[in-house]
């Protein structure tokens, strides 16, 4: 899979732990190639396991190299696999981390979008990503607004989508894509596995929704993520 990615001309990989058992797993993958980083943190669906030990976790987590951010975290309202109050809980103490150490956060959102935006716009100095976006324009809006970043997944491609006037309105600057592996592959692909080397086709219907040359698109989105994805600070190591 690594090597097909190389060979479609990717760069750089994020490994994501959405829990600290998918955390250990993300970081023994990043530790095989320099080109690939880890993002932690405790996903929505895992935040019924938020305790007293969870935000000392975090922070040891922070400290280890490869790591470029703190996420997924946020809100699901669509699955509730766990209590909402214990989902904006984990979510307001993992953002107020996020302030202290001064790393983007990758946010989930689904069926959350008023949520989303009240909590995120309590910590209006953290930089987040709006992450898979497929949420409605008001989220979109109010993200924008924080400085934030919005990221596009193989959804762009599919014949249900209904969000161009999302992808045009992001500016070039706050663009990022992603794969979001191994689901979501974008079409011709799409019921298989996703993998890396497939972002290049959510590159191409992000350009042609913009009307902008790939090879445009492709260089400001690796700016942007060299700029919101970084490792630890030397005073947090």
């Amino acid at each position: 899979m690594l090597d097909r990615a190389w060979a479609a001309g990717v760069g750089r990989i994020i490994v994501i732990g959405g829990s600290p058992a998918a955390t250990e797993r993300a970081f023994a993958v990043a530790a095989e190639d320099p080109r690939l980083s880890v993002v932690t943190g405790i996903h929505p669906h895992e935040a019924r396991l938020w305790d007293t030990s969870s935000a000392g976790w975090l922070r040891e987590q922070l400290r280890r190299p490869k790591l470029v951010a703190l996420g997924e975290i946020g809100l699901d309202y669509h699955y509730d696999h766990s209590p909402r109050t214990d989902q904006r809980h984990a979510f307001e103490v993992q953002l107020a981390i996020a302030a202290e150490t001064g790393y983007a956060v990758v946010i989930h959102a689904r069926e959350a979008d008023h949520d989303v935006a009240a909590v995120l716009g309590a910590f209006p100095g953290v930089t987040a990503i709006l992450h898979s976006f497929s949420s409605g324009i008001g989220l979109l809006r109010a993200g924008l607004r924080l400085g934030h970043y919005v990221s596009f997944s193989g959804m762009v491609t599919f014949k249900n989508w209904r969000l161009d006037e999302a992808i045009r309105e992001v500016p070039l600057d706050r663009l990022l894509i992603e794969t979001d592996g191994p689901y979501l592959a974008p079409v011709p692909h799409r019921g298989a596995r996703n993998e890396p080397a497939f972002v290049r086709l959510v590159a191409e219907r992000v350009a042609a929704v913009r009307a902008l040359p790939v090879d445009e698109v492709v260089a400001a989105i690796a700016e942007n993520a060299a700029r919101v994805f970084r490792p630890a600070p030397a005073a947090l190591r």
